[in-house]
């Protein structure tokens, strides 16, 4: 916030936002601001339709009076969409402003084939999710975007991905935006989509750690999520932020060397990635001659029971354990969440075996080893969460309203 005095529009839907100040009488107080000109800045928050008003609050004076009327973000004047890509499905949904789902679709959708389809492709599931929750095209305020490879959120485009063929530096923001109002542009004018809609692009393994952290652990001050899937990857929520490094590359562990002779697709030999993903997995299956060709393929064998993979699920995520307790004692988190397609029993049970067993006792002491709460939606929440953040900050609030005219 600007500090007490000087609050604007955007401090005072931020702090309403964030459940710290839900009266009139109670931003006066944290802000310092005057009753008239928190009325004043509260007006534009009205007419943008961002606010509303609640039920009345409990009666703080002893003499009595009427209670105050509280006030909460209107969560129902606009909506975002949101996709998560991996790299032979994909899952796209229409969702409030407080991260409720009101239409989802999963799919195959296949990254090799490049920006330009994939992104048209997702256009169309936005399209027909918008019709699905009974949303018109001019309410979206913005798009998130989940991908499985490391981005400069600077630029929203991916830097060298090593499961992304094609998609390195391409414009993904320009490209998704295009699709989207090509594919709901009716020529009538009649809903038609924003002429320029936010579009938002972080790695999937952030999307699904700032979406799992702030739906289930919010007082968690340092959270690491990892996801194993067709790939390895981490993100990282320090202080409710997403922790990007200087230029999106940070929690990228699955190319981490672990000294075993086994090509990578990034060009490498030896990174955790080639020997305890699901895709390093599913080869091992197919070579003993169990059909399995992605990490997809070996969660369901998991969940079959099936021995041999379970075996090998254990043998990986010794594998990933024994770097998880670098990365546990560099970052000393409250949470360890184990995501993906070999999130189960017998990958978490390794993983722990040898976290516990190389970490220091201190780094483990107050550390909790969770699988996912959210499931395939994370990611979708997380990038909802993220063009919302972006959107209501308070520093962009202003700009917003002198937009709308408000």
């Amino acid at each position: 916030m600007t500090g007490r005095g000087q609050a604007g529009a955007g401090d005072l839907l931020e702090l309403v936002r964030k459940g710290r100040a839900t009266t009139r009488g109670a931003l006066q107080q944290a802000t310092g601001l005057s009753r008239a000109t928190v009325g004043q800045r509260l007006d534009r928050l009205f007419r943008a339709g961002w606010l509303r008003e609640g039920a009345g609050g409990p009666v703080d004076s002893p003499l009595g009076g009427r209670p105050s009327i509280t006030l909460e973000f209107d969560d129902a004047h606009a909506v975002v969409l949101a996709a998560d890509l991996d790299t032979r499905h994909a899952r796209a949904a229409v969702l409030t402003l407080t991260g409720e789902v009101l239409a989802e679709h999963g799919g195959t959708l296949a990254v090799e084939d490049g920006p330009d389809v994939v992104l048209g492709e997702l256009g169309g599931w936005f399209a027909e999710l918008l019709v699905k929750a009974g949303r018109r095209p001019d309410e979206v305020c913005g798009i998130g975007l989940a991908v499985p490879g490391p981005v400069d959120s600077e630029t929203g485009r991916v830097v060298q991905p090593p499961i992304m063929p094609g998609w390195d530096g391409y414009d993904i923001r320009g490209r998704l935006a295009r699709a989207f109002r090509e594919r709901t542009d009716t020529g009538t004018g009649a809903g038609t989509a924003p002429a320029e809609v936010p579009v938002l692009v972080d790695n999937d393994a952030n999307l699904m750690a700032y979406g799992e952290q702030r739906t289930g652990y919010a007082d968690c001050s340092a959270f690491v999520l990892v996801k194993v899937s067709t790939g390895i990857g981490a993100g990282v929520v320090v202080d409710g932020s997403i922790f990007r490094g200087v230029d999106g590359g940070a929690g990228d562990i699955g190319h981490i060397r672990v000294g075993a002779d086994a090509p990578c697709r990034c060009g490498s030999q030896g990174c955790l990635a080639a020997v305890a993903s699901g895709g390093a997995v599913a080869r091992r299956l197919a070579e003993s001659g169990i059909p399995a060709s992605s990490g997809s393929d070996v969660r369901d064998l998991l969940a079959a029971g099936h021995p041999q993979a379970a075996a090998l699920a254990r043998e990986a995520g010794r594998r990933v354990g024994d770097v998880l307790a670098t990365v546990v004692t560099l970052l000393n988190p409250g949470v360890l969440m184990i995501a993906g397609d070999l999130a189960g029993t017998a990958f978490l049970t390794g993983v722990r075996e040898l976290l516990y067993q190389r970490a220091l006792p201190r780094s483990t002491a107050r550390l909790d080893v969770v699988t996912s709460r959210l499931g395939e939606r994370a990611g979708l929440v997380g990038a909802g969460a993220l063009v919302v953040e972006h959107l209501y900050a308070p520093e962009r609030v202003e700009e917003r309203l002198l937009a709308l005219g408000v």
